[in-house]
């Protein structure tokens, strides 16, 4: 069993800077760039809630345009950005036996009614019913 690696959003900051630069030229302009950085650190940050206008105010930014605007109109190659992050993944973290396992929320599920929290019931249905 290959030994686990977990990254935390204080561990990203040099990774996260040395990723932007690799995808800067994906932006048409400066601002789009910007406003991809600041959406970035927003969603790996510690906010109780994430959509643009707390990811905005967690920038310091005064309204959310910036990051809509970065999400319905701006000029930006998101499928090269795509094909950057998946290539400085493989640098980074290609090992022939890892898993990854992506948990969004890192919440323990506990209830029976939580998703993930019951075991799973398999139930098959007999031949010939």
């Amino acid at each position: 069993m290959a030994a686990g690696h977990r990254v935390t959003p204080a561990s990203w900051q040099a990774g996260l800077e040395e990723l932007l630069g690799r995808v800067a030229g994906r932006f048409a302009r400066v601002e789009p760039r910007r406003h991809a950085r600041a959406l970035v650190l927003g969603l790996l940050a510690d906010l109780p809630r994430k959509n643009c206008w707390t990811i905005a105010e967690h920038a310091g930014q005064a309204t959310p345009d910036g990051l809509q605007h970065l999400l319905a109109g701006a000029v930006w190659d998101e499928h090269a950005v795509r094909d950057d992050v998946r290539d400085y993944l493989v640098e980074h973290l290609a090992d022939p036996e890892a898993v990854l396992v992506v948990d969004k929320t890192g919440d323990l599920k506990k209830g029976a009614r939580t998703v993930g929290g019951a075991a799973p019931v398999h139930r098959h249905r007999r031949q010939g019913r």
